[in-house]
């Protein structure tokens, strides 16, 4: 069993029901729970299909050096990179229809 916490933003109402059969959400979007590794992976596949124009993070336990991992869906700001084997978090410049 790994620790999950999935974060949800302007995805449909009723993927943010599915993801209370098996999480419970903290906060508005906020999900926590402690699954195997098959549910995890069956989390992402319902959030890969389900989050249309929103964003999702999911991040779980791993025995990697840093003691995480995660993945992202959907547009944001913050991408995921690999630095030396450790994953970090960039921030993309701002997009100017944003401004």
């Amino acid at each position: 069993m790994t620790f999950l916490v999935v974060v949800t933003e302007n995805v449909p109402p009723r993927l943010r029901g599915r993801l209370a059969i098996w999480l419970l959400e903290v906060r508005a979007g906020v999900y926590v729970g402690n699954v195997s590794r098959r549910v995890r992976e069956m989390i992402w596949q319902q959030l890969d299909a389900g989050h249309e124009d929103g964003s999702v993070v999911m991040a779980w336990s791993s025995k990697c050096e840093s003691g995480y991992d995660f993945q992202t869906l959907g547009t944001n700001r913050r991408e995921p990179v690999d630095y030396d084997g450790l994953r970090l978090v960039a921030f993309k410049p701002p997009d100017p229809a944003d401004l």
